[in-house]
């Protein structure tokens, strides 16, 4: 089951609504790569969340016969990253018969500075170096961060979708999943996207698949679940409990927790909620097909996370064969939270407590220093040493493990 906003997007510029003058702009830079005089090597493409920045990118290769060679920014960030790209870009040949290659940055404002060391700059050397067009998308451009690449790149700004664009795209996708909607319910779907066209078509698709309708009152219930994000104790409830698929994949995209770590908690949890041994196996078939989908995702192909979505989310959820009886009733369980987390936990609190002996051993030198060479020594003759340290409990008993080991 595919999401509609991915099923129904404009493969063509032609099909764009609202976008004409970033239309013009995105055809005329890519006209001068063509034609060996590149006004720009890059593009920063901006514009609020659901305005189709990816999707305009994508209908400019299709249009140009390029291949696109497509990467998530926000998580595929270290330099090494951003170098790998540039390799396959300047050393493989396109395998499509195409004129060229376009290269697809996703949400480069996505980078944090800190921890994604050298990604901004391995995308400036791409930048200076490349052999093809870069075109990045951003929500927010004038993140400070983004300031050396704001100053490389043409920037092209996208406009909302505006109301009667949107209610077009909305009845054509009525239309053809032949699924009645109220025109009251429209124009509330369409207010509170605020010219979203992602969250105004999950919304519809949310409903539409669920009740085969769509009203005032489906729509506006849905939007008050929506104003709020779900833990991930309700995220597993409303995903094991849920009949339909819409009411899983919901659950699952309102989640607080990304899909890395949901995937952990439903893995964690599924033996927890099914008692029979055969809903265990048909849950973990359906959440291992998951995983696979959520890999390939992150190597480019993003259409793929839509899968990926469905599988941990309607695939589960459908695992248990019960509900299919019209008698069924959900089981209350009490889940927990993933080992993986509880150790992450405890390992942290484990190297909180040394680094804090660290620190107070570290007088006349570095952390790292005392970490390496006194450190080691320290934990053979500590005990002639921890009054003057003035160690607590927590750290003795830290020390006596450790010394141990």
């Amino acid at each position: 089951m595919i999401q509609w906003f991915l099923k129904y997007r404009p493969r063509s510029l032609k099909d764009v609504e609202n976008q004409d003058g970033a239309k013009k702009e995105l055809q005329e830079w890519i006209e001068s790569w063509l034609n060996g005089k590149p006004n720009a090597k890059a593009v920063l493409l901006h514009g609020p969340p659901g305005v189709g920045k990816t999707t305009l990118a994508e209908a400019l290769a299709h249009d140009y016969n390029l291949e696109l060679l497509e990467m998530n920014a926000s998580d595929s960030r270290k330099l090494q990253d951003i170098k790998s790209v540039a390799e396959k870009a300047s050393v493989y040949g396109s395998i499509f018969g195409t004129r060229g290659k376009l290269i697809l940055l996703d949400e480069v404002d996505g980078i944090n500075v800190r921890e994604d060391t050298g990604a901004i700059q391995g995308i400036l050397e791409l930048i200076e170096k490349t052999k093809y067009p870069i075109i990045m998308t951003a929500n927010d451009p004038w993140n400070p961060a983004l300031r050396e690449l704001r100053n490389k790149t043409k920037m092209v700004g996208l406009n909302k979708l505006g109301k009667y664009p949107l209610r077009r795209l909305l009845k054509k996708i009525c239309q053809a999943e032949k699924i009645i909607c109220d025109d009251e319910a429209l124009n509330y779907i369409i207010d509170t996207s605020e010219g979203d066209a992602r969250y105004a078509i999950n919304m519809l698709q949310g409903i539409g698949e669920g009740y085969g309708k769509v009203t005032l009152d489906l729509v506006e219930a849905m939007a008050r679940r929506k104003e709020r994000e779900l833990d991930p104790f309700e995220t597993l409830r409303d995903i094991f409990w849920a009949r339909y698929a819409w009411q899983a994949k919901n659950a699952a995209t309102s989640a607080q927790i990304d899909y890395d770590m949901l995937i952990r908690w439903i893995s964690e949890n599924i033996p927890i909620q099914y008692d029979n041994i055969e809903d265990v196996w048909r849950a973990f078939d359906a959440l291992s097909r998951a995983s696979i989908f959520l890999k390939r995702a992150k190597g480019g192909n993003w259409d793929l996370l839509s899968y990926a979505y469905d599988l941990m989310s309607s695939g589960v959820a459908a695992a248990e064969i019960e509900k299919k009886k019209p008698n069924w009733k959900p089981k209350w369980k009490k889940y927990q939270f993933p080992s993986y987390i509880q150790l992450l936990s405890k390992s942290k609190d484990i190297r909180d407590t040394r680094d804090e002996i660290i620190k107070k051993l570290a007088i006349h030198s570095s952390f790292n220093k005392t970490l390496n060479d006194t450190y080691p020594f320290f934990l053979i003759f500590y005990k002639k040493y921890d009054k003057r340290l003035s160690l607590n409990t927590k750290e003795k008993e830290y020390l006596n493990s450790a010394s141990k080991s």
